[in-house]
């Protein structure tokens, strides 16, 4: 009898944790499409005009992972929590290295307008949020998690749930209540800028 997908990656990641190579040949066509959807759903997030692409979020966050050593696999969910960690950490630092380069190239400019440069800068955005989102892993990591899964990772509330090991309606509560926190912490470090 055939294991559905879902058990298949889970036999297969702990095979490759074990040590078995030839476990992660057979991974790869099982989990590529996965990640390129979360790939996408990160990607629909971020400005038009965006020089990393889908395929290149998805194909880095696979080789980090690939990478990755003396990770312990427990189960398909465990690997896409990961792995949509990893591409927040990828376009974060995608984004950091942005506004660095804009800094420098700023440096350059000399003007002598009386106006302040304010420009609605949607890097700034993101790690506005990142930021918002380290302190609220501070305040409650859970609450945090279940953010980047959802938002991040793009995985449904019972996705969300298998990965955590909580009830649904604790996940839904926990987005309610980290939308709100999140929503208010952006806010009043948005107002502190000016």
């Amino acid at each position: 009898m055939e294991l559905p997908v879902s058990g298949q990656v889970t036999v297969l990641l702990r095979a490759w944790s074990a040590g078995r190579t030839e476990a992660l040949d057979k991974l790869v066509p099982l989990v590529y499409n996965e990640l390129h959807k979360i790939a996408r759903g990160y990607m629909r997030r971020q400005r038009p005009g965006q020089t990393l692409q889908t395929t290149a979020l998805a194909n880095e966050a696979y080789l980090r992972l690939v990478g990755a050593q003396d990770l312990d696999w427990k189960d398909r969910a465990h690997f896409f929590a990961v792995a949509a960690q990893m591409m927040r950490r990828i376009l974060v630092d995608a984004t950091r290295m942005r506004c660095a380069a804009k800094r420098q190239a700023d440096r350059l400019r000399i003007t002598f307008s009386e106006q302040l440069p304010v420009r609605a800068d949607e890097d700034i955005g993101l790690l506005a949020l990142d930021d918002a989102l380290s302190a609220l892993a501070k305040r409650d990591a859970r609450k945090a998690r279940v953010v980047e899964l959802r938002y991040f990772g793009g995985l449904s509330v019972e996705e969300t749930a298998e990965v955590l090991k909580i009830s649904p309606q604790s996940i839904l509560r926990d987005w309610k209540l980290s939308k709100s926190w999140l929503a208010r912490e952006l806010s009043r470090n948005h107002r502190d800028e000016f």
